[in-house]
């Protein structure tokens, strides 16, 4: 049997301007889109462990009450102690707070990770306009694989 390791506690802290250019940097050696970083309605943390250790980044496009879950990345000599895991529980947290009802998000390769904490597939043509409209997922074309998750 598997053992499931409890995510490590995170702190949120959101980017501040100068940090942009670390996280875009971050973004595109993950192979993630970061030309857009500084746009409206974006929302980018940095990720902090207790002791200021720091993690990944990971972020929101707010769109009404949808969200596009956006670039979520643990910094690659963190990688598979649940780090990921908590940061989209950080993430999901804010957008709570911020009113959103559904998250929505476009993977090519973690389809497995986000089922793991609760996100769907769905079809391409029941994502709302909003966030089909977005530069993420015109972007993508036909998306390899778009999940959502309702928030309670």
């Amino acid at each position: 049997m598997a053992t499931i390791r409890k995510p490590p506690r995170l702190a949120a802290i959101p980017l501040a301007p100068w940090e942009r250019d670390g996280v875009m940097a971050a973004l595109r050696k993950a192979n993630l889109p970061a030309d857009d970083v500084d746009s409206p309605n974006r929302w980018f943390w940095r990720f902090e462990t207790h002791d200021s250790t720091p993690v990944g980044f990971g972020g929101l496009e707010i769109h009404g009450d949808a969200a596009l879950l956006r670039s979520v990345v643990t910094l690659p000599p963190l990688r598979r102690r649940g780090i990921g895991q908590a940061i989209v529980a950080a993430i999901e947290a804010e957008a709570r707070i911020a009113g959103c009802r559904v998250i929505w998000l476009i993977t090519a390769s973690s389809a497995q990770l986000f089922a793991r904490l609760g996100y769907a597939s769905c079809r391409p043509e029941v994502v709302p306009l909003s966030i089909r409209d977005t530069r993420e997922f015109t972007a993508h074309g036909t998306p390899a694989s778009m999940m959502m998750k309702r928030l309670t």
